[in-house]
């Protein structure tokens, strides 16, 4: 199949292509490399600086767009697949749809329907949302909503939600916002990790724990890490013998990894039922993530053995609990190590995944 994968997020779409390409099919990235990040693609379409950024981009994407035709599968990451604003994306969409054969929505991340779900029907009992049955009142949520709701950008989410032939959904949160919508063509497939040749599953004794943070931009409060990192920062004060903690800010994907990679543990997303990319590709390396390991993310991948996220809820005294006995039973590291790899390995591996979608694609011809 000839497949276009438009949009970034944290490489998930660079990672399936390298899956889809070892499965014999011939497979275009367009993204900007989720910003900072800088993932690899194979077309760039980054917003140039300058107050006429926009513009220029637009132009660009104009001359683009004869190239981004005759594809037997287009998938967007998001509704806002290209760094312009919705209206901008209207007719960009309507040409993709008309102009390829079929066309599959990403749930990946912030939308409409993942704002408009936690906001008012609340299934969750926390999200980036609520807590509870209670809405968050930071600014980063509060900004969302405003972002999303009755905007132009619901309109271009719906529209694309009903004009897609399916919906695939990354995590359990996402799926549980679109299958009550889409049931027939909500189709839930894992994130990619491509596997790491060599993982460290061992340990030290006499060393230290070390602990790693990644920082989002202007996304701290919103994601969780202003708590985390402060549990982390006064564990790391009271057994500064014990532990090592390492943090990283708005650094490019290859910095980030470096970073990372002698890392024992990894603190991420706590508002979060499920690791996303970044806890997984750490997993992969055996890294053991703190963050989101709830049941219903088990149950979606139907595992019944393996339990290596070390699952926290959404306060102060749960991280800093969680991560203190990490600390005071070094001992369990190992197992959890050795669990996090098999975890990925089991449901994550991008070949496998790359399967799925391939199954999925296959099934809309």
């Amino acid at each position: 199949m000839k497949i276009l994968l438009i949009g970034e997020y944290s490489n998930v779409h660079w990672t399936l292509a390298e899956g889809l390409r070892q499965l014999g099919h011939e497979v275009t990235v367009v993204s900007n490399g989720d910003f900072w990040k800088a993932y690899p693609r194979d077309i760039d379409v980054s917003r140039p600086a300058g107050r006429l950024g926009g513009l220029r981009l637009l132009a660009r994407i104009y001359t683009l767009l004869p190239r981004l035709r005759g594809y037997d599968v287009v998938q967007f990451i998001n509704p806002i697949f290209f760094e312009l604003k919705a209206e901008r994306l209207f007719p960009i969409f309507r040409y993709l749809r008309r102009h390829n054969k079929h066309v599959v929505l990403g749930a990946f991340g912030m939308d409409w329907y993942w704002v408009d779900t936690c906001t008012h029907k609340m299934p969750l009992r926390y999200s980036d949302f609520n807590m509870g049955d209670q809405l968050r009142t930071d600014d980063c949520a509060i900004l969302e909503q405003r972002d999303w709701l009755g905007t132009s950008k619901e309109r271009l989410n719906k529209l694309m939600a009903t004009n897609a032939d399916a919906i695939v959904t990354g995590l359990y949160e996402y799926d549980v916002c679109y299958r009550p919508v889409f049931p027939s063509k909500t189709h839930f497939i894992p994130f990619p990790i491509k596997m790491p040749e060599t993982s460290n599953t061992g340990r030290c004794r006499a060393s230290k724990v070390v602990v790693f943070i990644g920082i989002s931009r202007g996304r701290s409060q919103y994601k969780g890490t202003d708590i985390m990192l402060r549990a982390a920062k006064d564990l790391q004060h009271q057994y500064a013998h014990r532990m090592k903690l390492v943090v990283a800010e708005g650094l490019p994907f290859s910095e980030y990894q470096r970073q990372m990679e002698d890392s024992d543990a990894i603190l991420d997303q706590l508002y979060s039922y499920t690791p996303s990319m970044n806890p997984l590709l750490a997993m992969s390396k055996g890294i053991i993530c703190i963050g989101g390991g709830e049941p219903e993310n088990y149950e979606i991948l139907n595992e019944n053995e393996l339990r290596p996220i070390i699952n926290v809820q959404p306060s102060y005294e749960s991280v800093y609990h969680e991560l203190e006995q990490l600390i005071l039973h070094p001992e369990r590291i190992p197992e959890l190590k050795r669990q996090s790899i098999e975890y990925v390995r089991r449901h994550h591996d991008y070949l496998k995944v790359a399967r799925q979608y391939e199954g999925l694609y296959l099934s809309l011809q």
